[in-house]
Parts: structure tokens; C-alpha cells; sequence
């Protein structure tokens, strides 16, 4: 028989999972979700493609900035109040979406949403390193899986929402039903959890290691490319003559491949610190799927969103663990892994405008996937150079006074 404290210990930990779950299928749906019907919500408030491309620009900016933010604000709330205010954000810019009728609106929810998103993404790698220490690389496969999953979900679900009958509006404030789910999951199954909190002065130490800023720039560069397949995939295919329905399938397939990606690869690399030939082969199959994208687009469609996906997914969820390889204390592994997503998404965040001027220049979404393709290639120089082997050469400070 298990001992009370024992059991007690146990479903501890299986609720925080489950939390984790619904929390990380919650994340991406308010950004995803819009793609499929994003001709019909610019043709509606009259939106350019500069504007629309706002409605991921933004939120991807302030999950940057709250990175180098939420650090203060998770040490002043702590970690269950901070996620329970975050997911409040959520949930009112997903609901205020029913009754937008400008654009400037509809962006202002996307910056609500972003602004709660961003506080539990930079919250979420130390809350994994502190209650699972001897199975971050499964958990954060999970995690991320559950950002791939809520996406493919929003995508797939706001179309065919519509089809029975309701607005736009009402289908993407739908979305505000799970994240409430959340919320009150959160607030019943955080107390008393010690999650590590990072202090200021950590993040200027980190701020001045060069590692720190090599792993943003990796991390901006791959999700990039996930920013702008958000944005732009549908509208490509249906300039191509395909059907809104069936240009949200092809979210979905991206999505799905991301998720099963995103476990899978964490649990195949789970027995070698070295993680580089992994991380190659993400990049391999990314490269793959933006060249068919760009040359054979109509072709084995399904090909190359799935390449790309298991590409993105695998970079995703192992570059952050690599980020939590680098430091055996959780308070700083944690810490670094909220700092590189968080400079790594002001980075992710400018290519959806990137591409979009590139559209406005060439008349074609095409040159954007070849962009992308150039910067898949940088990413492989960033990459072989996170050699455990220095990880705790890296890690030292560099600036005087640190030592």
C-alpha cells in the first residue's frame, strides 16, 4: 500500500502535469486560428497584408519582451498567481474577439493574448525543471507537443465552426472557453507549488554570456519559420486555388507532424548529452519542406508541411532542452531557457512582416520560403557550436565583478 504522503506526492505531480497540458494546448490557438479564414477577416475589417501580419508581429514581440519582464513580476506574484493573471489576459483578448469590428481591435486582442502568453512561456521551462528534474527532456517534448496539438486544433476547428452557422467572431471567442478551463485548474493545482523564480541580477549575468545570445538567435531563426507558416500558409495555398477548409487541413498536418516531432525526438536523444546530429536533422527536414514549398508547392503538398513540422517541432522542443543542458541549477537552466525564447521571438516575430513585404515586391509568397531556407542554413553553424562539452566553459561570467 502507498504510503499518505507518498500518494499524496504522486497526484501532486500527475495534476501539474495535466495542468501543463491544458496549459500549453491553450497557447497557440489564438494565433494559429486566424490563419485559415485570414482572406475573409481582411476582406471584412479591411486589413493589408501588413496589418494582418500584426496579428502575429506583435504577440510574438511581447513574448520576447516579457521574457526579459517576467522574471520581476514571477519573483514579486509568484508562480501561481503570475500563470493565473497571464491566463486571465488569455482568455479576455480570445473572448473580446466576438464583438471586433476594426482591425485596430482585432490586434489589440492579438496583443492581450500575447501579453499573457508571454509571462507563461518564460514561467513554464523553470515550473518543468523544478517538479520533473529527472525527465525534463520528456516533459518539455510534451509541453511542446501540446503548443503544436492547440494550434492544429484552433486551425482546424474555426472553419468548420463556421459552417454551422456562426461568425467568425464567435468561433475564435469559442477559443476563450478552454483557456478558462485553465485558469481555474491553475489556481486550485499551483498552490503551495515551488516553482523557481529568477532573480534580476541572474538575468544580467545570463544577459552577458555570449551563449546566452547565440541560443536567441537560434531559437528566433526556427521559430520564424513556424511565425510565418502560421501567417502565410493558407493564404499561399489559397492564392493557389485551393479551398479554405482544405488549406486549414494543411495546418493541421503541420501541426500534428510538429507535435509527434516534438516528443518523439526529446525521447530518441534522452541518452546522449550531445544533442547536435539531432538538431542537424531537424534542420534537414526543414530544408527539405521550404524548398518543396517554394519549387513544388501543389506537388506532395502534405510532404512537405509534414517536413516541415517534424522540423520545427524537433528544433522546438530540443533546443530548449538543450538550453536546460547547460546548467545543472534549475533557478539558472530555467532562466536561460526564458531569455532565449524570449529574445528568440522578437526575432520570430519580424518574419511574418518580412515575408509579407517580400509578397508586396514579388507578388509571391515564394521568395519567403526561400528565405527561410538561407536562414535554416545559418541555424546549422549556431547549432554545431552547442558542444556540451563547454557547456561549463559558456557558463561562466564574462563581465568583472561576476567571478
Amino acid at each position: 500500500m502507498i504510503p499518505a504522503a507518498r500518494y499524496s506526492q504522486l497526484r501532486s505531480g500527475w495534476m501539474i502535469l495535466v495542468l501543463i497540458v491544458l496549459i500549453g494546448l491553450n497557447l497557440r490557438p489564438f494565433l494559429v486560428a486566424p490563419g485559415p479564414i485570414l482572406n475573409t477577416i481582411m476582406s471584412e475589417l479591411g486589413m493589408t497584408v501588413y496589418s494582418a501580419s500584426l496579428l502575429t508581429l506583435l504577440p510574438m514581440l511581447l513574448m520576447g519582451v516579457g521574457a526579459f519582464v517576467s522574471p520581476g513580476l514571477q519573483a514579486a506574484w509568484g508562480t501561481r498567481k503570475g500563470m493565473c493573471i497571464a491566463l486571465m489576459l488569455l482568455f479576455l483578448g480570445s473572448l473580446l474577439r466576438t464583438w471586433v469590428q476594426d482591425g485596430v481591435t482585432l490586434i489589440f486582442t492579438a496583443v492581450l493574448c500575447g501579453a499573457g502568453v508571454a509571462f507563461v512561456q518564460s514561467a513554464m521551462p523553470g515550473l518543468i525543471k523544478s517538479s520533473f528534474p529527472r525527465q525534463v527532456a520528456p516533459i518539455t517534448g510534451v509541453y511542446s507537443a501540446c503548443l503544436m496539438v492547440g494550434g492544429a486544433l484552433g486551425a482546424y476547428s474555426i472553419p468548420h465552426l463556421m459552417e454551422t452557422g456562426l461568425s467568425w467572431r464567435q468561433s475564435l471567442g469559442l477559443l476563450a472557453v478552454p483557456v478558462f478551463i485553465a485558469m481555474v485548474v491553475g489556481w486550485r493545482y499551483l498552490a503551495g507549488v515551488q516553482a523557481n523564480r529568477p532573480t534580476m541580477t541572474q538575468v544580467r549575468v545570463l544577459l552577458h554570456r555570449p551563449r546566452t545570445w547565440s541560443l536567441m538567435l537560434a531559437f528566433g531563426l526556427i521559430n520564424g519559420g513556424y511565425s510565418t507558416l502560421v501567417a502565410w500558409l493558407a493564404p499561399y495555398y489559397q492564392s493557389l486555388g485551393w479551398e479554405r477548409a482544405t488549406s486549414a487541413t494543411l495546418i493541421v498536418v503541420l501541426s500534428v507532424c510538429q507535435a509527434i516531432s516534438a516528443v518523439g525526438l526529446p525521447v530518441l536523444a534522452r541518452k546522449q548529452t550531445d544533442r547536435r546530429l539531432w538538431l542537424i536533422l531537424t534542420l534537414v527536414m526543414q530544408a527539405t519542406g521550404f524548398c518543396g514549398l517554394a519549387l513544388w508547392p501543389s506537388e506532395m503538398a502534405m510532404l512537405w508541411l509534414g517536413m516541415c513540422g517534424a522540423g520545427l517541432g524537433g528544433s522546438f522542443s530540443l533546443i530548449i532542452v538543450t538550453a536546460l543542458d547547460h546548467s545543472k541549477a534549475p533557478e539558472e537552466a530555467g532562466t536561460l531557457a526564458a531569455l532565449m525564447q524570449g529574445g528568440g521571438f522578437m526575432i520570430a516575430g519580424l518574419t511574418p512582416w518580412i515575408v509579407a513585404l517580400f509578397n508586396d515586391m514579388t507578388g509571391s509568397f515564394v521568395s519567403g520560403w526561400l528565405l527561410h531556407l538561407g536562414l535554416v542554413m545559418i541555424t546549422a553553424c549556431l547549432y554545431w557550436r552547442f558542444n556540451p562539452q563547454y557547456y561549463d566553459q559558456v557558463m561562466q561570467p564574462v563581465v568583472a565583478g561576476h567571478r
